[in-house]
């Protein structure tokens, strides 16, 4: 099993753009050890004449229809509900990501 260290928490926090305090990093290491732990119970599974699948129900289908086009919302009556007034058939939103 791979060992996890402080420098492997510290890392994927910045990766994943999570502030950690030093407590929370040390607790985010136990439960992630606990986690590994757990996967390697997992491998002594004897899983040699296991089929594989993607999914837990058998024979399950995915009913698929076409993608026709209906009767939509006119533009007038769309930006009637927008937070703030449209600029050239667009509505300005507040920024989802940081820049930087």
């Amino acid at each position: 099993m791979s060992k996890l260290t402080k420098e492997t928490i510290k890392k994927l926090t910045q990766l994943s753009r999570i502030a950690c305090t030093e407590e929370e990093q040390e607790s985010l290491l136990r439960d992630l050890e606990k986690v590994l732990v757990y996967f390697e119970q997992l491998n002594e599974i004897d899983t040699e004449n296991v089929e594989p699948c993607n999914h837990v129900i058998p024979d399950i289908v995915n009913v698929m229809r076409e993608d026709e086009v209906g009767p939509t919302l006119p533009q007038e009556e769309f930006f009637r509900n927008a937070p703030a007034k449209p600029f050239d058939g667009m509505i300005r939103v507040p920024p989802v990501l940081k820049q930087g």
